[in-house]
């Protein structure tokens, strides 16, 4: 008696005698009957024990790793403060040095686990080639973020204006830069973008100009507005005497005879010097004859 086998392909197909069925299947009854559970169970008892005994070992090595790591940062944040680093660049090497030694860290683990590194390492550079062609961008951004370290456009502390955005640089991230504005929001600016854009650093110089438009009426004493003007101006012991404040007629408007104004202060004092004599012109200045005129417009009737 035969058993007919179909192969694949459609000319002889392959047979096969019972007798040879049977004897395969007699060896197996053999090895199934004759099979040592002792054996068998001690094996996997002693595979069980070596698994448990790598996991420890992994976690081990995992959180001692983890603590030279942070030991490893803080020495380096250390030798940078003695050296008087650039809290922007201290930033960026911390992010850079956790992220290269946790990736190394992991591979140990990894490693120490039995898993094969060489072919996860070559897994790696496969998926990261393919991510990183998906994610160009993010390259990109780091590259930016290196730009910014090498050019300093600006440093942490420092109040910036780019990508229409305004506030303090409170830290240079690997991909992004962290901006806090006035009102305590906390706005992320890539870094690519932000490389590549027009950016308004206020707080590089010492010094910074401060400027006011006023409007006073025609026929109101410019020579009286400018006395009066630079009188408060010379009174604030925040407002330099060189360069020394000027007043200037800027422009014969619609409704008004528009002034310049211009003085000079410490950066840290612009904000309050500006506010505080805006409001200081307009309580002052009509005490002394002088008025601010409003739009206006006369409309002459004709009757025919």
């Amino acid at each position: 008696m035969w058993t007919i086998l179909a192969a694949e392909a459609p000319s002889a197909p392959l047979m096969v005698p019972d007798s040879v069925q049977k004897a395969n299947f007699a060896e197996a009854v053999h090895r199934l009957v004759n099979l040592d559970f002792g054996e068998m169970l001690r094996n996997l008892l002693s595979e069980s024990l070596w698994v448990v005994v790598k996991i420890l070992i992994a976690l081990v090595i995992y959180y001692i790793g983890r603590w030279v790591l942070h030991r490893l940062v803080r020495l380096i944040d250390v030798a940078m403060d003695h050296r008087n680093v650039d809290e922007s660049l201290r930033a960026f090497t911390r992010s850079s040095v956790r992220a290269v030694f946790m990736l190394l860290l992991l591979l140990i683990v990894v490693s120490t686990l039995g898993v094969n590194v060489t072919s996860l390492i070559a897994v790696a550079s496969a998926a990261t080639l393919a991510i990183g062609m998906a994610l160009s961008g993010t390259a990109q951004n780091f590259a930016g973020g290196v730009m910014i370290l090498l050019m300093k456009p600006y440093r942490v502390g420092d109040y910036i204006s780019a990508q229409g955005q305004s506030g303090t640089v409170r830290e240079i991230k690997l991909f992004s830069t962290v901006i806090t504005t006035t009102d305590n929001q906390t706005i992320y600016i890539p870094n690519n973008s932000i490389a590549t854009a027009i950016i308004d650093n206020y707080s590089t110089a010492e010094l910074r100009r401060v400027d006011w438009t006023v409007g006073i009426s025609y026929g109101d004493d410019v020579d009286t507005a400018r006395a009066v003007i630079l009188g408060m101006l010379k009174a604030d012991s925040r407002i330099l005497s060189d360069p020394e404040p000027v007043v200037w007629v800027a422009a014969l408007a619609d409704s008004s005879v528009n002034l310049t104004i211009r003085a000079w202060t410490r950066n840290e004092d612009y904000w309050k010097v500006f506010y505080e004599h805006n409001e200081e012109f307009y309580k002052e200045l009509p005490k002394r004859g002088l008025s601010f005129p409003f739009p206006q417009m006369d409309v002459h009737v004709k009757n025919e």
